[in-house]
């Protein structure tokens, strides 16, 4: 029936992911009421590991499609592009909020916090010590990135997996660098308003670091699976496009939180 077809659009099969999906969300949501209000978080855990293997079938079977079934046609691809763009649109405006937020309280600060900032008694990190490593790495790691798609447009296989596999060691290092950075922080997320709204930034900032290195060491299987090529790689770029947009965040979250506002 797919040779019948006259369009160049896939209308999706009958899949069971989409339902299972939303009802993990909502046992999610559930096991996190429980952990806040009772102590105890094995219904959390419970849906976590449901969604995981929800999550790893269904883009399993997007993967199928679009590299053994052939329906990402140009089309399709136009159409997948223009959701990943609007989906880094939306992270940018849910990462306005926490800046907001921060330049909120920072440039008037109010008198609970001593009409100053850092507050009294919030000993803030030094910018040039593990955050401007961690800077250096990110920016490394968006040459890195770069290299392997230009590698991967010229068919190099080999600098491609070179370049990409470094990539993901660079976010793996910057994640245990900012792992380090909160065991050693003299604050935590309930040290007034610098506490919470340093955490919530640079905190889901490190989320979306391990996201996207989950994403970028995806792509680097897929890559020595050779389900891309040259010219059909959107896999592999959404990952780029999301690791650049990763960069830029954290620039921003350098320059204002911890060289600025410290």
């Amino acid at each position: 029936m797919l040779n019948l077809k006259n369009h160049p659009f896939h209308l999706v099969d009958v899949s069971p992911w989409p339902i299972l999906g939303a009802i993990s969300a909502m046992i999610s949501m559930m096991g996190i009421i429980k952990w806040f209000h009772l102590f105890n978080n094995n219904l959390l855990l419970l849906s976590s590991m449901i969604m995981s293997l929800i999550m790893f079938q269904w883009w399993r079977d997007i993967t199928r499609e679009g590299t053994f079934q052939g329906l990402h046609t140009l089309k399709v691809s136009e159409g997948l592009r223009w959701g990943m763009i609007l989906f880094i649109t939306s992270e940018v405006f849910f990462f306005i909020s926490f800046f907001w937020a921060y330049f909120h309280s920072s440039l008037t600060p109010s008198t609970d916090i001593g009409l100053i900032w850092p507050p009294n008694n919030i000993q803030s990190f030094n910018p040039i010590e593990i955050p401007l490593l961690n800077t250096m790495i990110l920016l490394t790691s968006g040459l890195t990135v770069t290299w392997a798609h230009h590698s991967l447009m010229e068919n190099n296989f080999n600098q491609t997996m070179q370049s990409l596999f470094l990539t993901v060691l660079l976010g793996v290092y910057f994640s245990i660098l900012q792992g380090f950075e909160y065991f050693e922080a003299s604050f935590s997320i309930s040290d007034s308003i610098y506490g919470a709204t340093f955490f919530m930034a640079t905190g889901f900032h490190g989320l979306h670091v391990l996201i996207g290195t989950t994403f970028l060491l995806v792509s680097f299987l897929r890559l020595l699976l050779n389900h891309f090529s040259s010219t059909h790689h959107f896999g592999f770029e959404a990952a780029a496009w999301y690791w650049h947009f990763v960069d830029v965040v954290w620039l921003f979250l350098y320059i204002s939180i911890y060289w600025w506002g410290s």
